[in-house]
């Protein structure tokens, strides 16, 4: 009988083992599926404003193929989202329609181009993504039969043609007035004549074209694309330099891990197809 009691307990200890670990492996299983669960994460995106199309589509597709990434944009002039970041704004990656708006952020660019020794951008993620053109695009029937670069000058001098550009705070407007240097005109002479009107983003300045409130506008090829705008010429290399835009994570990043993961799917053979489809190289 003792033997009998004795045994019924060390059964009774058994069973208290088995059903403590098996309790014990459910709780570790669960508590391992838990951490193994992709968590959520939103991405801030600030782009130019001449990529909102693009981005946009290829936004869509992203998510579609990451349904635990919420990508949010902020498309507006390069100078602005500059001065957004520098402001503390919340942004995860950058992309400049130009590289200075870039080199000002990044500690690692020429110091006379970064005077104020700002160091937001991850030097290690910063590429060069694409490259566009300076387009000169014209209204529906080109009105004023402007057929070139050098029809606009001698329109701008005889003060028959109405041009619309950028802001100098904008890139667009950066390489218009590269342009004006070639041809030896002056901006401010220009602008007291009345033959310019002004756009805060390159949108602004195709809009009025887009509606004829002017002759012609100083755009990118993929905004003429895009507004289904006629192009009359693109300009040169020697004119205003090349269009480069490049992007970066930057180093407060909240998801930097998710910000290069998109950075890098953005130079897919997917997403080259978007961007040269309407008009950007890719590099």
């Amino acid at each position: 009988m003792k033997k009998l009691t004795a045994f019924l307990c060390v059964l009774s200890v058994c069973a208290y083992l088995f059903t403590g670990c098996a309790g014990s492996s459910a709780q570790i299983s669960e508590t391992t599926a838990a951490d193994n669960r992709t968590e959520d994460v939103e991405l801030i995106v600030f782009a130019a404003a001449s990529m909102t199309e693009t981005l946009e589509e290829i936004g869509k597709k992203y998510e579609e193929l990451n349904p635990n990434v919420k990508l949010t944009f902020n498309f507006d002039s390069s100078g602005t989202l500059k001065t957004q970041i520098e402001e503390g704004a919340d942004c995860d990656i950058f992309i400049s329609a130009a590289k200075k708006q870039m080199d000002q952020l990044d500690i690692n660019a020429d110091k006379e181009v970064n005077t104020d020794g700002l160091d937001f951008v991850d030097g290690n993620t910063r590429i060069n993504l694409l490259e566009n053109k300076v387009a000169l695009a014209v209204p529906e029937g080109n009105p004023r039969n402007i057929n070139s670069y050098d029809d606009l000058v001698a329109g701008l001098k005889d003060k028959s043609i109405l041009l619309a550009m950028g802001n100098e705070d904008v890139p667009v407007g950066q390489y218009t007035q590269k342009i004006f240097a070639y041809y030896e005109l002056d901006e401010e002479k220009l602008a007291s004549d009345g033959v310019l009107t002004y756009g805060s983003n390159v949108k602004e300045v195709t809009s009025q074209v887009s509606e004829a409130a002017v002759d012609c506008g100083i755009i990118y090829s993929t905004d003429a694309f895009s507004a289904n705008l006629t192009v009359v010429d693109t300009a040169t290399k020697d004119m205003c330099g090349q269009v480069i835009y490049p992007a970066a994570v930057l180093k407060a990043a909240k998801h930097p891990g998710e910000a290069k993961a998109f950075l890098d799917y953005l130079g897919t053979a997917d997403c080259k197809k978007v961007f040269e489809s309407v008009g950007f190289t890719c590099l």
